[in-house]
């Protein structure tokens, strides 16, 4: 995954593009969290008056989205791949490539577009949904069933980036899985379950669970809905959770999972599924 090169635009002479700026921006992100980026660090990473940023970002919150957008359009989708589940795979697998790339702006890209009504979000942060509406309707579903998927795809490959980055452990030299994971510090005899799978939880593997969960997930999928070009069944009664949205965490568990990301800050704001 690349990003702008900051020495081809140039700081301190010549004419500054948005592009460059939005680079800087990420370079500091990526470097120090999403807390320690400022228009006045941002303009002296540049060499250029701050004034001269705000040409560009009218404030913060203006250089977060554009980092969300600049982050989002590398997300590749082939709209024209025969093989819709395929693709999603490949598309679930270029979205945690980034998130691991980038760790530091996963908040932004998981919860910033979702905190905006969809007209209003940068048009860069929507072109997967596009691209996968597209990619699923050229395969013949229907507009609603192929949104049901980019939802359900998303969810999970969401939940799975914030899970992987919180993969952490205590001593990280500790050959005992026990002991490397800190959980020998749990009551044995309140937690015999979790300590038992001290061996698993030490071997960790994102990329494979990342893979184990795709499987279920479109498994599930072309099991449950209609084939494609197929007419969809009466739906059935929804369960009154569902009617928030598909896939919406709750606000404790979602402060949970982000609480212990890198440059979160903790106050972050998880708004159900449009």
């Amino acid at each position: 995954m690349t990003t702008p090169d900051l020495r081809r635009a140039g700081h301190g002479s010549g004419k500054i593009t948005r592009e460059a700026v939005l680079a800087a921006a990420l370079e500091i992100i990526d470097r120090d969290g999403v807390g320690a980026l400022s228009m006045r660090r941002l303009a002296r990473a540049l060499d250029r008056d701050p004034m001269i940023i705000y040409r560009h970002a009218p404030g913060k919150d203006a250089l977060l989205d554009g980092v969300a957008e600049t982050i989002l359009g590398q997300l590749q989708v082939d709209c024209a791949d025969p093989d819709w589940a395929g693709q999603l795979r490949k598309v679930a697998r270029r979205y945690r490539a980034l998130a691991l790339a980038h760790p530091h702006v996963v908040p932004l890209i998981v919860t910033r577009p979702l905190a905006t009504p969809l007209g209003l979000r940068p048009a860069g942060t929507l072109r997967p949904l596009e691209d996968i509406l597209a990619l699923l309707t050229r395969a013949g579903f229907s507009g609603p069933d192929a949104l049901h998927i980019y939802r359900a795809l998303f969810g999970f490959v969401h939940g799975h980036v914030l899970d992987e980055l919180q993969e952490l452990v205590e001593n990280p030299d500790e050959t005992n899985d026990l002991l490397r994971l800190g959980l020998h510090r749990l009551p044995i005899g309140e937690f015999p379950l979790l300590r038992g799978l001290a061996p698993v939880l030490g071997g960790y593997d994102g990329a494979a669970e990342l893979e184990r969960g795709l499987d279920i997930l479109l498994t599930g999928l072309t099991t449950t809905l209609p084939p494609p070009g197929a007419t969809r069944p009466p739906a059935p009664a929804q369960h009154p959770a569902a009617r928030g949205g598909v896939f919406a965490l709750p606000g404790a568990a979602a402060e949970s999972r982000l609480s212990g990301l890198p440059g979160s800050g903790g106050d972050v704001t998880w708004p159900s599924w449009r």
